[in-house]
Formats: structure tokens, C-alpha cells, sequence
């Protein structure tokens, strides 16, 4: 009995479940890469302060990663023709375009906000 329980805790467990099931074909199995969600939506605000009078549109919200945040932004930049960055998890965009860029990021799949007037 000692003998069988020390044989079964040195063997890994890949040798166990062939003993228990020896009529088992092993597969290759990779898990599935999961992808993000956003879980609140982007709000889309249009700014004028603080810029010397120059309008900008806002795109804050971001909940992934920087890498995911600039993408997005060259997407929105590409499509539009238009300058903007993104820092801190924050889009800016050039101008008052948030109806386009609401309309962009619904494309892509993420829910926005809409915010001010």
C-alpha cells in the first residue's frame, strides 16, 4: 500500500491519467488568448480651456493598455486626417469631431459617452 502511494506521488500527472485511462489519446490543447473588454464607456468631451482658445476633443475612460490606447488613437487620427496624442490614458484630438470619432470607436466595438453640449 506504502509502496504504491510513494509510486503515484513521484510520478507527474500526465503518467497518472495514463494509468488511470490507458485507452486516452493525448491532444495538443492551447488555451485561448482572452481579450479585453472595456467595461464603461469612453466619454467623448469637447475642451476649449487651458489650450489658448484652440478646440480639442477628449477620449478619457481608457481601462487597458497603453500599447491597446495608441492604436486606437492612429486609428481615429488615420481616418480623420487630423493631429492629436495620447497620455495618461487620454486621447486628444484636434478639433470638435466627437460625433466622428463616437462613430469610429462604435465601429471598433466600444461603447462612448457622450459629454457637454
Amino acid at each position: 500500500m506504502i509502496k504504491t502511494f510513494l509510486y503515484f506521488c513521484f510520478m507527474d500527472l500526465r503518467d497518472q491519467l495514463k494509468n488511470l485511462f490507458p485507452d486516452h489519446e493525448e491532444q495538443e490543447f492551447e488555451m485561448p488568448e482572452e481579450q479585453f473588454r472595456q467595461k464603461e464607456p469612453l466619454i467623448c468631451k469637447f475642451e476649449k480651456k487651458g489650450r489658448n482658445g484652440k478646440p480639442v476633443t477628449l477620449i478619457e475612460g481608457w481601462e487597458g493598455s497603453e500599447e491597446e490606447l495608441k492604436k486606437i488613437s492612429k486609428k481615429i487620427k488615420t481616418t480623420l486626417g487630423i493631429g492629436g496624442s495620447e497620455k495618461d490614458g487620454i486621447i486628444v484630438i484636434q478639433g470638435d469631431n466627437r460625433d466622428k470619432i463616437m462613430a469610429i470607436l462604435k465601429d471598433m466595438g466600444y461603447k462612448t459617452k457622450r459629454v457637454g453640449g
